[in-house]
C-alpha cells in the first residue's frame, strides 16, 4: 500500500504542502496544468528552490493577480470543483478538506457552515492549495496518509481577516481536537487552518509498529525564517509493509455468581459455535467478597448479535460490557506435510519472511487415537521432523 507520512517538524500549511509534493516528484508544470482544468482565473503557481538550515526544499506560491470584492461560500468553491474536469478522486479529496475546514471556521464563529465564506483572495489561494494537494495524492496514487504529532507555534499573534488572533489559531485549534498535537514555543503560526484541515481530514493517524519502505522523499519550505528550527514539512512516499495483520473486533464481557459451574464449557463451546474467535473464564471477586467468574468472548461486530443471543438464553447474565479491540496476528495458513506419521495439517507462520510451522490440535489428537499413542508422543515426533 502506498502512503504518504507527513512529519510536521515544523508545522504544516497548504502551500508547505505542496512544496513537498513537488520536491518528492511531481513537476510542478503538470501540477500548474492540473490546476487549469478548475476554469479558476487570477492566480498562477510559482516554485523556486530554498535552502533552510543546509537543507534544499521547494517554496511554491500562490500568486493573486485578480483581487476581485465578492466573496465565496462553501457551496460556490464545491461548485468548481464539481464543474471542474479534475479526475473523480481528486474531487472527493478537495471537498473534504474544504468541509473540515469550514466546519471549524463555523463552529469558531458561532456562525453555520452555510453562511460562512472566505475572502476572495484567501479563497483562490485556498482552493490552490487544497485541489492542488487533492492532485498531489492521486499523481502519487496514495492510499493512505499518516502524520507525526502535529507542531503549532504559542505564544505570539497572526494578523487575520478578523484581527489579531492568537498563535494557534481558534481554527486550528478546533481543527485539531482529537488529533496528536504538539505546542512548541515558536511564537510563530507553524500551522495553517488550511494546513491542519489537510491533516485532519485526510490522515489515519500516527504510524505505530508499520514498516515504512520510503520511495521518495520532499522538502516544502514554509515563508518565514524561523530561528528555532527549519520552517519545512517533510513528506515520505513509499510501502507500507505492516509485520502483523489486523483486523477491528469486538470484545463481550459479563460477570456472573449465580450459575452452575458445570454449564460454562457448554456455553463457550455454543460462543465458539456462534463465531466467538475466542471465549475464556476468569475467576474473580465481586461485590460483598463473593466469588464470581468473568466470561469473555472476542468476535466479529457482525457476529455480536448471535454472541450476545448465547449469553442471554445460556447463562444467567442480565447485561453485557461490548468494547471495540484492534487485534493484531502474524499472517497464517493451512499446509499438509508428510510425516512418519502420515499426512498432516499443520499451521504455517510467517515472520521477518520466515515460516515456522505448528501442529495443530486436531490433527494430534486425530493421529493418537488412531495410532493408539499418548498425544505428547504425537507432538514429539511431529516437532521433531519439522525441526528437520
Amino acid at each position: 500500500m502506498t502512503i504518504a507520512y507527513f512529519d510536521t517538524f515544523s508545522g504544516i500549511s497548504g502551500d508547505m504542502t505542496l512544496g513537498a509534493f513537488v520536491s518528492a516528484g511531481l513537476p510542478v508544470d503538470e501540477l500548474a496544468s492540473e490546476l487549469k482544468k478548475l476554469n479558476l482565473p487570477g492566480f498562477e503557481l510559482q516554485a523556486s528552490h530554498i535552502e533552510r538550515s543546509g537543507i534544499v526544499a521547494t517554496k511554491v506560491d500562490v500568486v493573486i493577480s485578480e483581487q476581485p470584492h465578492y466573496h465565496r461560500h462553501l457551496k460556490d468553491i464545491n461548485a468548481i470543483i464539481d464543474n471542474s474536469a479534475l479526475a473523480e478522486a481528486v474531487k472527493q479529496i478537495a471537498k473534504k478538506i474544504f468541509l473540515e475546514l469550514v466546519v471549524a471556521e463555523a463552529k469558531v464563529h458561532n456562525s453555520t457552515v452555510e453562511k460562512i465564506h472566505f475572502h476572495e483572495v484567501g479563497a483562490i489561494d485556498s482552493i490552490v492549495d487544497i485541489v492542488g494537494t487533492a492532485i498531489c495524492i492521486d499523481k502519487f496514487n496514495i492510499e493512505a496518509l499518516y502524520s507525526s504529532p502535529v507542531r503549532t507555534g504559542s505564544g505570539g499573534f497572526v494578523n487575520t481577516q478578523h484581527g489579531k488572533m492568537p498563535i494557534p489559531t481558534p481554527a486550528t485549534v478546533e481543527i485539531l481536537k482529537n488529533y496528536p498535537t504538539e505546542l512548541t514555543e515558536v511564537p510563530y503560526e507553524l500551522t495553517t487552518p488550511t494546513g491542519a484541515a489537510i491533516i485532519k481530514a485526510l490522515s489515519k493517524g500516527l504510524l505505530s509498529m508499520e514498516q515504512l519502505k520510503v520511495e521518495s522523499i520532499g522538502y516544502g519550505a514554509g515563508t518565514r525564517e524561523i530561528e528555532q528550527i527549519p520552517n519545512l514539512l517533510r513528506v515520505f512516499i513509499g510501502t507500507l509493509e505492516a509485520p502483523y495483520h489486523h483486523d477491528e473486533l469486538v470484545t463481550v464481557e459479563t460477570n456472573i455468581d449465580d450459575m452452575n459451574p458445570e454449564v460454562y464449557p457448554y456455553v463457550i463451546e455454543r460462543l465458539m459455535g456462534a463465531g466467538a474467535h475466542d471465549a475464556y473464564l476468569v475467576p474473580i471477586i465481586m461485590k460483598k467478597g463473593r466469588p464470581g467468574i468473568m466470561l469473555s468472548a472476542m468476535t466479529e461486530r457482525s457476529k455480536l448479535d448471535a454472541v450476545l443471543d448465547v449469553l442471554f438464553r445460556e447463562t444467567s447474565t442480565l447485561g453485557a460490557r461490548v468494547q471495540a479491540v484492534e487485534r493484531r496476528k502474524l499472517a497464517r495458513t493451512q499446509k499438509q506435510i508428510q510425516t512418519s506419521l502420515g499426512v498432516i495439517t499443520v499451521k504455517s507462520i510467517i515472520r521477518d519472511g520466515k515460516e515456522k510451522l505448528v501442529p495443530e490440535f486436531e490433527e494430534c489428537k486425530r493421529i493418537a487415537l488412531e495410532k493408539n499413542m499418548p498425544l505428547v508422543d504425537v507432538y514429539k515426533v511431529i516437532e521433531k521432523e519439522i525441526a528437520k
